[in-house]
């Protein structure tokens, strides 16, 4: 069996967990206005008057406030200068300021009252007619559609030069909740490999990992893929249940949150002895995943990276661009407080690597029916150029770096 694999039970695999997240610390006010004064730093130069946040992940990284979409409106204005404004219902307004992190002025609506056109007019009269005004990329169509009703079109712009040029830039304090998190979910890893057992189904090994994020200190699993077999051979699963089978091929892809941060790490190893063909694919995808890494460069497109993935492919004799046998999607993708974000490793994303910036590292190698391989690890853009926050697998025998 290879080291680490089905040792113990879940119960002994459990009792060794401990909480990790104790002392990792939430974003603070400080750093919550730091953003908003980034922002407004961008779009003054570009010429932007204001943005409107949607509820969601950009409304929460630069106010604090996690607050869900729904059918009645919730947001915020960032004006290019002054004070942030909340657009929300009236009666919810008690329990947004107890969700409050910055202050915000609010724009109150009653239920019969349009809160799009109260936007509108609101910042008409701020800026006038000529108002410029960014859109956050989540917002839904027909809530554009209806300001399109009040503000024309040619007035209204893409947020994301403001927003993800912010957030793909991680600051130290963010870098520290990524790794913490990281951290949580190698170790869910070690404890799921050590209790596996044949004819375990792959929901019983879901509901472990979940137990197990949150036994060091997570609220669960944000997501889940556990996949055996011929199932590998699909990136993102399947839909019927599975049973673990003596030398059966595994992989493994899970994270949790931290205070809104993500982890994101996938482990690929044989439950017993593994294929001549299966060593030399995850070989060759240890090889693809290094190779990514290396070739990130401060300075450099994102695109780099991917690129220099495909000429591996080449030089291993694998099928070129995205074909099978090979890599069928792209190297990697951006992590912050949304699992996938700004910028990608993948061709066309001219996006100059920089510091700060962190991406997975997943160029998923599959044989087509049979099985894949997806060795999946993050790293971070530094001064000095890319850095892990888990160290990669060493070897087949020893995937969870165990020795």
């Amino acid at each position: 069996m290879t080291r680490g694999i089905g040792y113990q039970t879940q119960n002994e695999a459990l009792t060794q967990l401990v909480n990790r997240a104790k002392g990792a610390k939430p974003i603070g006010i400080d750093e919550f206005n730091q953003r908003i004064e980034r922002a407004q730093t961008l779009m003054k130069a570009q010429g932007i008057d204001a943005i409107y946040l949607n509820a969601g992940t950009n409304l929460e990284y630069f106010t604090g406030l996690r607050w869900y979409a729904s059918e009645r409106l919730v947001g915020a204005i960032i004006p290019v200068e002054g004070t942030p404004r909340l657009i929300a219902p009236a009666f919810e307004l008690g329990s947004l300021k107890q969700a409050m992190q910055v202050p915000l002025e609010p724009l109150l609506w009653e239920e019969h009252e349009s809160p799009i056109e109260l936007m509108a007019s609101t910042l008409k009269d701020t800026f006038g007619a000529k108002l410029r005004l960014g859109i956050d990329e989540s917002t839904a169509y027909s809530f554009v559609a209806r300001l399109e009703e009040y503000v024309p079109a040619q007035q209204l712009c893409d947020a994301k030069t403001v927003i993800a040029e912010c957030r793909m830039h991680k600051s130290e304090a963010e870098l520290a909740l990524i790794q913490t998190a990281m951290d949580m979910t190698i170790a869910v890893h070690r404890a799921t490999a050590s209790m596996l057992k044949e004819g375990m189904s792959a929901t019983e090994v879901r509901t472990f990992i979940d137990e197990a994020h949150r036994r060091v200190g997570a609220s669960g699993s944000f997501f889940c893929i556990v996949l055996f077999g011929q199932a590998t051979s699909y990136p993102h699963g399947v839909q019927h249940e599975q049973y673990l089978n003596a030398n059966d091929w595994v992989l493994i892809d899970t994270g949790c949150k931290l205070h809104g941060y993500h982890s994101d790490i996938t482990r690929t190893y044989a439950f017993g002895e593994a294929t001549s063909e299966q060593r030399e694919f995850w070989q060759y995808e240890r090889q693809l995943q290094q190779v990514a890494f290396d070739s990130a460069h401060l300075g450099e497109p994102c695109s780099s990276v991917d690129d220099a993935v495909r000429q591996e492919l080449a030089r291993l004799s694998l099928k070129p661009d995205y074909q099978l046998p090979g890599v069928p999607h792209r190297t990697g993708h951006g992590i912050g407080m949304d699992l996938h974000e700004w910028p990608y490793l993948v061709g066309g994303d001219e996006t100059p690597l920089a510091r700060g910036m962190c991406f997975s590292n997943e160029p998923m190698l599959i044989q087509p029916e049979q099985f894949g391989v997806r060795l999946e690890d993050h790293f971070y853009m530094t001064d000095e150029g890319p850095k892990w926050f888990t160290e990669p697998s060493r070897s087949l025998d020893d995937p969870l770096n165990l020795e």
